[in-house]
Formats: structure tokens, sequence, C-alpha cells
């Protein structure tokens, strides 16, 4: 069950990803297996099960707490570390 994320108000509505594929994997022509969308940018990363995991990176440096898919079928809180 998702917990109760205080991070909502970070999401700038609407965003739209800047690519759709990984910008990062792109530029260095590497692979990824799926794109996850920062809802606070819009950076388009890799997901965890990629090898270069740059949407967790992208946190990493940004703190832009919540990410979806680019289909937007649900959304994650990596501060929580729960869907929202």
């Amino acid at each position: 069950m998702a917990t109760k994320c205080i991070h909502l108000d970070q999401i700038a509505m609407p965003v739209k990803a800047y690519s759709q594929g990984c910008e990062d994997c792109e530029k260095t022509g590497d692979k990824w297996v799926q794109v996850r969308k920062c809802l606070t940018c819009g950076h388009a990363g890799c997901c965890d099960s990629s090898k270069n995991k740059h949407a967790r990176k992208h946190f990493q440096t940004t703190k832009h707490p919540i990410i979806e898919p680019l289909d937007g079928s649900w959304r994650w809180c990596y501060v929580d570390d729960d869907y929202v």
C-alpha cells in the first residue's frame, strides 16, 4: 500500500519528458531497460533495472523525489521508497 507522501507538492504539472529514451544513455550510446520521468523537471532517465540507473542518479544529484514511467501508470517517491 502506498504511503502518505509529503513530496507531492514538488510535482510540476504537467511535466513533459525531455526524451522518449534515457537522456544520459543516449549521449553515451548505452542501452536501457525502461525510462522514468522526473515529475519535478522532466528529466528522462533509465530505471533501476538498467545498468546505469540514471533516474536514481538524477534523484541523488537533484533531490527531485518523484518519478513515473513514460506512460504515467504509477508514481514512485525515492525519499519514501514507495509508490504514491
